[in-house]
C-alpha cells in the first residue's frame, strides 16, 4: 500500500511539471488585439444563408484595450477578439459601437442581446462589409439604460442568431468605457467603430 501512494505521489508531481511548460507559454500570450484581426481571416460563406455557428468557448477570454483608449476588445489571449466595445461620436453625441466578430451573411440584420446585472436589453446590429468580409456592428447612444448591462461586476451573454452566443466574463473595463464615454459629451468626432484594413 505504501509503495503504491509513493507511485502516485511521484505521478502527480510528474503530472505537474509536465503541465508547467504550457502554463508558462499560455502566460506569455498578448491579449486579443487589433492586429489579430487584421492577421486573421474570419470564415465566410458561400452563396446563400450560411449555417449557425457553434457559440465559442469563453473560458479564459479577457478584456483589453484595442489600439486607442476608447475601444476594448474581448478574446483569449493569442487568439483573434470575439466582441469589441468603444465609444464613438456623431452629430447626435456619445455612442457605443459594438462589434462581433463572425461571418455574417451580406447586408444580413439582427438584433444583439445583452444579459446580465439585472439588465436585458437588445440592439440593432447589421452586417457590415470590411474589404472582403462581412462582420456584425452597430451602436447606440451612450446614456440608453440597457448599457448598464456592461456596467456591473458580473458576466453578460451576448447573443447574435446565427453568430452564437458569448460569455463576457465579469471585468471593470466595460463598465469605466460606457461610463467614461457618457461623461465626455464632446469626444472628438468619429465616422462609426474602427475596423482593421483588412480581417486576413
Amino acid at each position: 500500500m505504501a509503495a503504491r501512494l509513493c507511485h502516485s505521489a511521484r505521478m502527480a508531481r510528474a503530472s505537474v511539471f509536465t503541465l508547467l511548460p504550457f502554463v508558462a507559454l499560455a502566460a506569455c500570450q498578448p491579449p486579443a488585439s487589433d492586429e489579430y484581426v487584421e492577421r486573421s481571416r474570419i470564415a465566410q460563406s458561400g452563396e446563400g444563408a450560411s449555417q449557425p455557428i457553434t457559440s465559442p468557448d469563453t473560458t479564459g477570454a479577457i478584456w483589453a484595450p484595442g489600439g486607442k483608449d476608447t475601444r476594448l476588445l474581448y478574446g483569449k489571449p493569442g487568439e483573434r477578439p470575439l466582441f469589441a466595445i468603444e465609444c464613438v461620436d456623431d452629430a447626435a453625441g456619445p455612442r457605443i459601437a459594438y462589434t462581433r466578430f463572425a461571418a455574417a451573411d451580406p447586408h444580413a440584420k439582427a438584433l444583439l442581446a445583452l444579459i446580465g446585472n439585472g439588465h436585458v436589453a437588445r440592439f440593432k446590429i447589421d452586417a457590415v462589409q470590411v474589404n472582403d468580409a462581412w462582420l456584425w456592428q452597430g451602436s447606440v447612444e451612450a446614456d440608453i439604460q440597457g448599457l448598464n448591462a456592461l456596467t456591473g461586476t458580473r458576466d453578460v451573454e451576448a447573443t447574435v442568431p446565427g453568430a452564437g452566443s458569448i460569455i463576457l466574463n465579469a471585468s471593470a473595463l466595460p463598465g469605466e468605457l460606457v461610463e467614461n464615454c457618457r461623461a465626455q459629451p464632446n469626444v472628438e468626432p468619429t465616422p462609426g467603430p474602427s475596423a482593421p484594413e483588412d480581417p486576413a
